[in-house]
């Protein structure tokens, strides 16, 4: 990946430069995709869906952050699904993991 991805969801800005992954709005936050998963979940039935981004693995204990976007913000998020499966393909790149 050559491009930067950088979107806006609300007060939050999204950078992704292929490796590292920055979030801005409030404390600013930088994960490496070797050492990073992505889980997203939903929709449920009322369209919502939670988004975790941790530090190191879904197993281990390390700092992470969780989005919750009602169907309404997911909506108007315009950029982040495809910014968080472009950081999901690094992750699986990095780690050898082929998906899809």
């Amino acid at each position: 990946m050559n491009d930067e991805i950088m979107i806006r969801v609300g007060t939050r800005f999204y950078s992704f430069d292929g490796r590292i992954l920055e979030i801005f709005g409030g404390d600013p936050i930088r994960f490496h995709i070797c050492n990073m998963y992505v889980h997203v979940t939903g929709p449920d039935q009322k369209g919502k869906r939670v988004v975790e981004i941790g530090h190191g693995h879904t197993n281990l204990q390390g700092g992470r952050y969780t989005w919750r976007y009602t169907a309404a913000e997911w909506e108007q998020a315009h950029g982040l699904a495809a910014l968080l499966e472009a950081v999901q393909a690094a992750i699986d790149s990095a780690s050898g993991n082929r998906t899809g």
